[in-house]
């Protein structure tokens, strides 16, 4: 049983390694790293480069991945619309997530770049249907600068400072799959959610 996982970052690798070992045993992941994708859809737009995400993805079931995980929001959309024609699923980390934060009234998103707002709050509108959410953004000011720089420590607290920060709130979301470590650095009462786990989790039923 195999699952392929679509980054857009390495950071991710050693997350999802660990996700895996802790709750899915026997579960094989195949890491398809490709850091272009995403400074690419930043700057062209999701859509600019959904021809090279059907190709990879075509590749990892051509390898023998029964399903694949997009972990990257920005992109996820786009991944996520291959799965008809790739005739394996293909899922969004952070569907799962969303579908529990839309079941709220007041959701307070946190993002580290501009370009994940949209495509979390389309899918957020999505899974909360005819539901009235109440749903607002906070980008957090020079955490995608220390993440580029590689200071993974001072990206995850300036998370987790911006989510202690945020009042009048029933959940709090973490756009990002990078972001999921800041939740152990927080000290909100407020939940606080991150994509990996329960996206791992969809993704490893999906791929049985």
């Amino acid at each position: 049983m195999t699952l392929a996982l679509l980054h857009t970052s390495p950071v991710h690798v050693p997350v999802f390694d660990a996700l895996r070992d802790a709750g899915h045993p026997g579960l094989a992941l195949r890491h398809l790293v490709h850091e272009d994708l995403l400074a690419r859809a930043r700057e062209s737009g999701p859509e600019a480069v959904s021809g090279e995400i059907r190709a990879l993805l075509a590749g990892a079931v051509a390898d023998g991945a029964r399903a694949v995980l997009c972990t990257c929001s920005t992109i996820g959309a786009v991944a996520e619309a291959e799965s008809a024609t790739l005739g394996v699923p293909v899922l969004r980390v952070d569907r799962p997530m969303a579908a529990a934060a839309a079941a709220r009234e007041r959701v307070v998103v946190l993002a580290s770049i501009t370009g994940t707002l949209a495509p979390t709050l389309a899918l957020l509108a999505e899974e909360a249907g005819d539901r009235p959410v109440d749903v607002r953004t906070v980008v957090v000011d020079g955490a995608w600068a220390r993440f580029e720089a590689g200071d993974h420590d001072g990206y995850l607290d300036l998370v987790a400072a911006a989510a202690d920060a945020v009042t009048d709130a029933d959940v709090i979301v973490l756009a990002q799959a990078s972001m999921a470590d800041a939740v152990t650095r927080t000290v909100t009462r407020i939940p606080v959610l991150s994509s990996p786990g329960p996206g791992l989790a969809a993704a490893a039923a999906a791929a049985r």
